[in-house]
């Protein structure tokens, strides 16, 4: 088997010796900010949605509004007789 990080199998990992391979690719001091910002950007338009669903946030929930009641009509006279 070949010996490349991507060959390897999980049991023959090693973090302590092949963690490095990342950092070498993203560069905490190139992409850290970025990194940090689009976190920002996707936390506050999953927060705004979440506060502007119905009946959530800080309005208070639209109460239903009452049933209209038909009038009661008169009962029928009882036949004379």
């Amino acid at each position: 088997m070949a010996t490349t990080p991507f060959h390897r199998s999980p049991f023959e990992y090693k973090p302590g010796e092949q963690d490095h391979l990342f950092w070498l690719v993203v560069n905490p001091s190139t992409w850290l900010i970025p990194i940090f910002f689009a976190v920002l950007i996707v936390a506050l338009a999953v927060h705004s949605y979440a506060i502007n669903l119905p009946g959530r946030g800080w309005a208070k929930p639209v109460a239903a509004p009452a049933a209209a009641t038909a009038p009661v009509a008169a009962p029928i006279p009882a036949p004379a007789g």
